[in-house]
């Protein structure tokens, strides 16, 4: 058995493991998957490919588990039909453009998975300024703003520049040349005048787990 499933961790830390399956072979995510699943009722993965997501869905039973697959955020989402998460709160997440979505989409299946609802504007970059004005104004009910952007990466901090709630900026490794595969995007977001909290390059899985423990933060 390969699998040390750290099943105290939502109790020490507020967030349940979760499993990064990007280089694991599909014997080892089978193997965690039942591990999971008999431990803790409940299974999530990300950055899982169409391929091996199928092969996992199909060893499940549908009859005893739930299974949510958000195919563009890459996260699997396993779980007995019982289980049930708690209601938290709002978060709003935001991205530049369209390409910023994948990760966007990870954002989104954690934070749902966690308790937390979703208000989602996508593409409003500051390119056409004039649509984060709009967008904000959505965004109104939201306790918390996952902002998403590649190229320079300048959207986190205009939003932050406009709002009192707390802003989480993610840098995606969209763009090219001085691009950098992201770095320009968060050394930008890393040297923003607006306070910010940064995460690293395409890290929605990162994004959402804060917002969920800034939502979660009186419950103690």
């Amino acid at each position: 058995m390969h699998v040390k499933h750290d099943k105290s961790r939502e109790e020490r830390c507020g967030i349940p493991e979760v499993v990064y399956g990007k280089e694991k072979s599909v014997e080892h995510l089978l193997e965690i998957t039942e591990k999971f699943l008999r431990d803790s009722k409940r299974v999530i993965i990300t950055r899982i490919d169409k391929d091996r997501a199928e092969k996992i869905k199909a060893s499940t039973d549908p009859r005893k588990f739930r299974i949510v697959h958000n195919e563009q955020g890459a996260v699997l989402i396993i779980k007995e039909k019982n289980f049930e998460t708690e209601r938290v709160g709002k978060i709003g997440i935001m991205t530049a453009g369209t390409s910023d979505i994948l990760v966007a989409e990870e954002a989104r299946a954690i934070a749902e998975e966690l308790g937390c609802e979703t208000i989602l504007e996508y593409d409003i970059g500051i390119a056409g300024i004039h649509r984060v004005f709009s967008a904000l104004e959505k965004m109104k009910k939201a306790s918390v703003l996952i902002v998403i952007a590649g190229m320079e990466g300048a959207l986190p901090s205009v939003v932050a520049g406009l709002v009192s709630i707390p802003v989480i900026a993610v840098p995606t490794s969209v763009g090219y040349g001085t691009g950098a595969g992201g770095k320009t995007a968060l050394f930008t977001m890393l040297n923003s005048c607006t306070p910010l909290a940064v995460m690293n390059i395409d890290n929605g899985y990162g994004a959402a787990a804060l917002a969920y423990k800034i939502l979660t933060i009186n419950r103690k």
